[in-house]
């Protein structure tokens, strides 16, 4: 049985649209989570990066980690750095942004995150590096290979756009276990009717 965990401030947002289209919200966000986000996490590009990353950064420390997000929010200040350049020049970086263009508005980011919560790829540059510390991982991975979450519905600025955050578990098909995560920034004023 799937876990997914429906944030609060998404209920009472979807409670103070209208009654008919807040159900049309909510059902085309598990929609998507179902039929296009769970897929996506489960393909073979996604799984095969995440388990190559998984063996580079098994042995990183605490420490490490804040180093490496450290070095990242600075490198996306500055417009870009050698951290920010490796992961988005990586394969998976590509097939991500092509998920996102091919998506018609729908999607306004994606990114994949490793065992520890870290990018592992991403569809365009995301403000931190560290994941690890925030409900779209602590909630999907540490929570088990079936688990997702509909985060809240926020205003987005860059987009122009109302957007939900939906991630996914992201699971080694061969153990069951999860090894990361995906998040998906979904445009809820996109979503197919």
């Amino acid at each position: 049985m799937n876990k997914i965990l429906v944030s609060g401030v998404l209920t009472l947002a979807l409670s103070a649209a209208s009654g008919a289209r807040a159900d049309e919200i909510a059902q085309g966000l598990q929609n998507v989570l179902a039929n296009v986000i769970k897929p996506l996490a489960a393909h073979t590009q996604v799984v095969e990066a995440v388990r190559a990353q998984n063996a580079e950064t098994t042995s990183l420390d605490q420490a490490a980690i804040d180093a490496l997000d450290a070095q990242w929010r600075a490198e996306a200040d500055a417009g870009g750095g050698p951290l920010i350049d490796r992961v988005l020049a990586d394969p998976l970086s590509a097939f991500l942004k092509a998920q996102q263009d091919a998506s018609d508005g729908l999607f306004v980011e994606v990114f994949v995150m490793d065992a520890k919560g870290l990018n592992v790829g991403q569809s365009a540059i995301t403000s931190d590096y560290w994941q690890g510390d925030e409900a779209k991982w602590q909630q999907t991975f540490q929570a088990g290979p079936d688990a997702a979450l509909i985060d809240e519905i926020d205003y987005d600025d860059s987009a122009a756009a109302f957007l939900s955050q939906v991630s996914t578990a992201v699971a080694d098909p061969d153990t069951g276990s999860a090894i990361g995560a995906i998040t998906v920034g979904v445009n809820v004023e996109k979503l197919p009717e």
